[in-house]
């Protein structure tokens, strides 16, 4: 919208007079055309690696900027970044970090960097990710939706019983995620994505929030009944136990992330 675009001129008129400040990319709901009237403007503001390496030490890595806001309510929101940062990003990054980068762009640029190829493979995964992590998200299910939960019952342990709950629905949602090649943003966009997908076991919605607000052997075995019978996954039960172990339980020797941190 046009008062988001004035004030991200604003913004990038500012910064670029700083000598420190080497470029500004667009993210969030503008940079994909989402955004609404109130929206705010999210940015990556990429500074040289000494400046970011404070500003962690400060605890300033993101902020807000209210000065060049052209609409009531405005701001920026601006996150620090490096080239590094980007190159990481684009080799290792998370889910939700590489969400972030979907449909950014670059708003400014200093003389003598070039960031729109390490922007544009931020968000992109290759093919044989996506199966791996099918494998790992539905090992959990398999794992949290039924062991978990029915020893939670056995136990009446009312914590380990939620806890297999929403870790089966979340695990669940990610192999979908998965299977539609699709990047997980984050806990409060999971229902919004999933409700796009093209791939999806017919009354998913249902049966997931039956499981989060009404625990129990029956809702746990309808909702991991549907998705094992919805696709052919790459991975048995028995090999599931295996890579459940591996990426949940050994992470402190091969020092890779479970997946749900990914």
């Amino acid at each position: 919208m046009e008062h988001h675009d004035e004030t991200l001129g604003a913004y990038v008129g500012r910064v670029q007079a700083d000598p420190k400040a080497i470029a500004v990319i667009v993210v969030g709901s503008v940079a994909r055309g989402t955004e609404r009237p109130d929206s705010d403007v999210d940015v990556y503001l990429v500074v040289p690696d000494d400046v970011f390496d404070s500003a962690v030490a400060a605890n300033r890595v993101i902020f807000v900027e209210h000065s060049d806001s052209t609409y009531p309510g405005g701001y920026v929101d601006v996150k620090l970044a490096t080239v590094a940062f980007l190159n990481a990003a684009a080799e290792r990054g998370d889910d939700p970090v590489r969400a972030s980068f979907e449909g950014a762009r670059v708003a400014w640029v200093r003389d003598g960097y070039d960031l729109a190829a390490q922007v544009a493979a931020i968000p992109v995964l290759p093919s044989t990710v996506w199966e791996s992590r099918a494998a790992s998200f539905i090992s959990q299910v398999r794992l949290h939706g039924t062991d978990f939960l029915r020893e939670a019952i056995a136990l009446d342990n009312t914590f380990l019983l939620h806890h297999a709950a929403v870790h089966t629905v979340g695990a669940g949602g990610r192999a979908l995620l998965a299977l539609n090649r699709r990047l997980y943003r984050g806990p409060k966009d999971l229902d919004a994505t999933l409700a796009t997908l093209d791939r999806i076991p017919d009354g998913y919605g249902d049966l997931a929030r039956r499981l989060i607000t009404r625990p129990s052997r029956e809702s746990a075995d309808a909702y991991v009944r549907a998705l094992e019978a919805f696709h052919r996954w790459p991975v048995d039960r028995v090999a599931s136990d295996s890579i459940f172990i591996r990426d949940n339980e050994l992470g402190w020797l091969t020092g890779i992330l479970p997946p749900e941190f990914r």
